[in-house]
């Protein structure tokens, strides 16, 4: 089946470009994390094949990426990068995207430079502030003696982690005092900078893209805050996103679709798409968007986004005739024009500056 938004991206879709489908599992992880791992790793698997393409399991279990990637020839087949670390190894996307790179593989998703970029917030936050993409006003702490701030409510957030790390109730101040006093836990408990940002105490949207050319808003995500009053639970903490048992995860959920103005929608996709200009994203990526009193602001760039048939991107994938097989063959073929046997073999720049983009602009509001 032709899916038109698809066709918007690639004019022409191949489905049967081989494919080695990579992903970690660290067998340290709780049983059920493991288990959860493997049943996705066989999902994503059939679903690739279902959709024609030949398909290859690779999962990394440990540190020598190098020996199991040294069996495969990177002329005959696109590596689909499902690794969010080298297992033991936390932080470490970048090391699997530098390992693809050493040996001349073609991969899906950001690049070894965008990655080691994305690691640092404060570089991502900076790069977002020089391309004039609008982002909660933001300071950088690495004692608590320095701290001198006057925008209440903020949020106090490590510097280096994703998934939501160090992010809890607590994480949102209303004084100097809880101020200080939280930048003090971050500093003592992850060990890096504290990132202090107002709290934007507006409506969360998650918001995918994809393409490299050509570029495509998914339909945005709504979390939904609606059920607490406290500013504290309004956010996405770790618990929200991993702790099944926990009431933050019980009572924040994604709408889909939203209720959004024609101007509302716009001003989201100017910003999400500026955002993913200018921080290197490739193939496809997650913004995480806050919107308050006409304004939007990105909180977050997601670079390998979440790709579970349950995240909000691909959910909304799927609201635009793609679903979940199709999708992963879409971004295997958004790699395969970097193939040097499959495309035509010239890589983009990590970071593009001064290149001119096109979109189509996907309204949620019918329908």
């Amino acid at each position: 089946m032709e899916q038109p938004v698809a066709r918007a991206i690639l004019p022409s879709l191949k489905t049967d470009l081989p494919v080695l489908l990579l992903h970690n599992l660290d067998r340290a992880w709780p049983q059920h994390d493991i288990d959860t791992c493997l049943e996705l790793g066989e999902l994503m698997l059939e679903s690739l094949r279902a959709t024609g393409h030949p398909v290859i399991k690779e999962r990394l279990e440990n540190d020598q990426l190098a020996s199991l990637l040294s069996a495969y020839d990177p002329k005959e087949l696109v590596v689909f990068n499902w690794c969010e670390e080298v297992p033991g190894i936390p932080r470490s996307s970048w090391m699997v995207a530098q390992e693809l790179e050493r040996q001349g593989f073609t991969y899906t998703g950001a690049d070894y430079p965008a990655l080691v970029f994305s690691q640092d917030k404060r570089q991502v936050q900076q790069r977002l502030k020089d391309a004039g993409v609008p982002t909660p006003v933001w300071r950088i702490f690495y004692t608590a003696g320095e701290v001198e701030w006057n925008l209440f409510p903020a949020i106090v957030k490590p510097s280096f982690e994703h998934y939501s790390l160090g992010i809890t109730r607590e994480a949102v101040v209303e004084t100097i005092d809880e101020l200080r006093r939280r930048v003090d836990y971050v500093l003592e408990q992850h060990q890096q900078p504290a990132r202090v940002e107002e709290f934007i105490d507006g409506r969360e949207f998650h918001v995918g893209v994809i393409g490299n050319n050509e570029l495509v808003m998914l339909p945005p995500a709504e979390i939904d805050f609606s059920l607490f009053d406290d500013v504290h639970d309004r956010l996405c903490t770790y618990e929200a996103n991993f702790v099944p048992e926990s009431l933050a995860y019980q009572n924040s959920w994604a709408k889909l679709p939203v209720e959004l103005t024609s101007s509302e929608l716009s001003l989201l996709e100017r910003v999400v798409l500026g955002a993913y200009r200018c921080t290197g994203c490739r193939d496809y990526a997650r913004m995480d968007v806050r919107m308050r009193d006409g304004n939007s602001y990105i909180l977050d760039v997601n670079h390998n986004a979440d790709l579970s048939p349950d995240n909000s991107l691909i959910q909304a994938a799927g609201m635009i005739g793609l679903p979940y097989g199709s999708f992963a063959s879409l971004l295997i073929n958004l790699a395969a024009e970097r193939h040097p046997v499959f495309g035509n073999g010239n890589h983009r720049n990590s970071i593009p500056v001064k290149r001119r983009y096109s979109y189509r602009l996907i309204d949620t509001t019918s329908g």
